[in-house]
């Protein structure tokens, strides 16, 4: 069983070591954060959170409503840099590089941290330009490549069949869960790192959830993706490590299965069986 102690920010010369484990050998984290703090304007949002994301895992974030999931989640490829007003300290590595450094590229970092958000967004193009979109702005002209790309990327996205003789279609001619599937794979085509998933069943109906999930189960091979979800039978059906969030703090981060048996804090215990949130 892995524990967890409290780990000490990373100095800027060094990269953080993975949260040490009691058996098996050491493995640098995929995604590590050290010491993060967050603040909206004068609002903290994130309080001094320590985590790690091991490489080719589902890991979920769970918590009530406001306790900080989605902002942590956003700060993996740096998407609260688009709000007005964020202030971030302390640091998050992905893939051993410090992404908050001044030389950090966040253009192709989104390129290596895809996000896939609560409600499909498809854009008012084809099926197909809605893959190609990011390959388009990497500049990728050649089309036997981009076709390629298409086909590997919606079969990813277990998309390819119901897709395959539809491609020049308007994606909004899709329904939720197939537009949403659709959305994984225009991420997935510019051949990511990591997959990052806010709430991606919350608009759907039990059947696309269990698709999403399904895929989900079948990407972690290839993908580290973290997911936050409100559903915590859904956190348990898919995930392999579970974070659990509070007023912007970490309160307990563990193998899924050992947190929701065998929770070590009050706060999470309370949380998992429904007394509060």
């Amino acid at each position: 069983m892995d524990t967890f102690p409290v780990i000490r920010t990373a100095l800027p010369e060094e990269r953080p070591q993975a949260e040490p484990k009691t058996s098996g050998p050491p493995a640098e984290p995929r995604i590590a954060v050290r010491e993060l703090d967050l603040w909206y304007g004068s609002t903290q949002a994130l309080k001094s959170v320590t985590v790690d994301v091991p490489d080719r895992s589902v890991t979920a974030i769970i918590g009530p409503s406001g306790c900080g999931k989605s902002t942590l989640l956003r700060c993996f490829n740096r998407m609260n840099d688009t709000i007005a007003g964020v202030r971030v300290k302390g640091e998050v590595w992905v893939s051993g590089q410090d992404i908050y450094a001044g030389s950090t590229d966040v253009v192709e970092l989104r390129r290596r941290v895809g996000m896939v958000f609560q409600r499909p967004n498809p854009f008012p193009k084809s099926i197909f330009e809605n893959v190609v979109y990011g390959l388009r702005l990497l500049g990728v002209r050649d089309r036997s490549e981009l076709e390629s790309r298409v086909e590997h990327a919606l079969r990813r996205a277990a998309l390819w069949e119901e897709a395959r003789d539809r491609l020049g279609h308007s994606a909004l001619q899709l329904s939720g869960g197939q537009q949403q599937r659709l959305c994984i794979a225009r991420a997935l085509a510019v051949e990511p790192e990591v997959l990052l998933m806010d709430e991606p069943a919350s608009a759907l109906d039990p059947s696309a959830t269990a698709r999403i999930e399904e895929l989900v189960l079948a990407l972690k091979a290839s993908y580290t993706i973290v997911v936050v979800t409100h559903n915590m039978q859904q956190a348990a059906r898919v995930s392999d490590r579970t974070a659990f969030m509070l007023n912007g703090k970490l309160i307990e981060r563990g193998e899924t299965r050992e947190m929701f048996t065998r929770p070590k804090e009050k706060l999470t215990e309370d949380y998992i069986t429904g007394r509060f949130g």
